[in-house]
C-alpha cells in the first residue's frame, strides 16, 4: 500500500509542470517507524500557484474517491510573499493524505532559519525535486516534537492551570450543567494539563528522548498498567455522581504524577495548594460550601 501510494504520487508530480518538489514528512518518512493500514501520508508540495490549487481541488481525485476534505485558510507572509496552506483529505478506501501546498519562497523561508523546521527535522524524504530546491535541506535528526523538559515556572504553571478547573467542574455539577462540566473535565483538564503531565512523567524515565505522539496517542505503551487504569477511570458518561468520581480520580492521578515529576526534576511540589483545592471540591460535593461572604470564624463545616 505504501509503495503504491508513493509511486502514484511521484508519477503524478512528474507529469504536472506546476509542481517543483514533493517531500514526504512525519511517520512514513521515519526509517523503521511502526506503520499500519491507518497511517496517513503527510506530503509537502512545493508549487507555482498555491492559491489556484487550493481553490480548484479537482486534482485531489487523482488519488482516489474523496470522502471529505478540510482546508485551512491560505496564508501569505507580507514581508517575503511566501504563500502556503494545509489540508486534510480522507478517501473512501481509507487512504488519508495531508497535503501542504507551499510556494518556493515558503520553502526558502522555513529552511533558512537558524533552527531546523520541525516538520522536516522529525523525518522527511524528498520524492521529487525538479529545480534543486532541497539540496541544502539538512538530514533529519528525528528529535522534533519530543516533549521538552519544563523549567520550574512552567511546571508550577501547569499545576495551577489544571487545578483552576476543579471548582468550575464542581460548580457545574452542582448546577446540573453537564456540557460545561464535561468540557472542562474532559477537554481542558485532561487534554491540556493531565496529558502533558503524563508525558513529562514518561520522559523522566526515558531521558527526554521519546515521541509520545500528538494527543498522547503513544502514551499507553509507556505507562504502567495501573496508571493507565487510573486514566481510564477519569472517563465516564453523563451521570453526575460518576463525573464527581471521575473528577477526584483525575485530581488524585494528576497530583501523584506531579509529585513524582517534581521529585525527579528537583522542583517544589505545592502540596498545600493541591490539598486545599481538593478539599474545597469535596465540601462542594457534600453541600458544605456555599458561595458568598462568611461570618468571622464560620468554617463552612457542618
Amino acid at each position: 500500500m505504501a509503495d503504491e501510494v508513493l509511486d502514484r504520487l511521484t508519477e503524478w508530480a512528474i507529469e504536472r509542470a506546476g509542481i517543483h518538489a514533493v517531500i514526504l514528512t512525519s511517520t512514513r518518512a521515519i526509517p523503521g517507524a511502526a506503520l499500519d493500514a491507518y497511517s496517513d501520508y503527510d506530503v509537502v508540495l512545493v508549487v507555482d500557484d498555491v492559491v489556484s490549487m487550493a481553490q480548484n481541488q479537482d486534482w485531489l481525485a487523482d488519488f482516489g474517491d474523496l470522502l471529505i476534505s478540510y482546508w485551512d485558510p491560505v496564508n501569505v507572509n507580507p514581508e517575503t510573499g511566501a504563500v502556503w496552506v494545509g489540508s486534510v483529505n480522507n478517501y473512501v478506501n481509507g487512504l488519508k493524505i495531508d497535503f501542504g501546498l507551499w510556494s518556493p519562497q515558503r520553502f526558502v523561508d522555513v529552511t533558512t532559519r537558524p533552527q531546523p523546521h520541525p516538520e522536516f527535522d522529525a523525518g522527511h524524504r524528498v520524492l521529487i525535486d525538479k529545480i534543486g530546491l532541497t539540496g541544502g535541506l539538512p538530514a533529519p535528526t528525528y528529535a522534533a516534537y519530543i516533549p521538552e523538559r519544563p523549567d520550574e515556572p512552567t511546571f508550577q504553571r501547569l499545576i495551577v492551570d489544571f487545578l483552576i478547573g476543579v471548582p468550575y467542574v464542581a460548580k457545574s455539577l452542582l448546577r446540573n450543567e453537564l456540557l460545561p462540566a464535561k468540557w472542562v473535565l474532559d477537554c481542558d483538564m485532561r487534554s491540556n494539563y493531565l496529558v502533558p503531565m503524563l508525558e513529562w512523567r514518561v520522559e523522566c524515565d526515558h531521558d527526554w528522548s521519546l515521541k509520545t505522539g500528538s494527543l498522547g496517542k503513544g502514551l499507553k505503551k509507556y505507562l504502567p498498567a495501573d496508571t493507565w487504569a487510573e486514566l481510564e477511570n477519569t472517563m465516564t458518561g453523563p451521570a453526575p455522581e460518576d463525573n464527581w468520581d471521575a473528577l477526584f480520580t483525575m485530581v488524585a492521578l494528576f497530583a501523584r504524577l506531579a509529585q513524582e515529576v517534581a521529585t525527579r526534576l528537583g522542583y517544589r511540589y505545592p502540596s498545600d495548594l493541591v490539598d486545599r483545592v481538593t478539599e474545597h471540591a469535596r465540601q462542594m460535593r457534600q453541600g458544605d460550601y456555599a458561595a458568598g461572604p462568611r461570618s468571622p470564624g464560620q468554617s463552612g463545616q457542618t
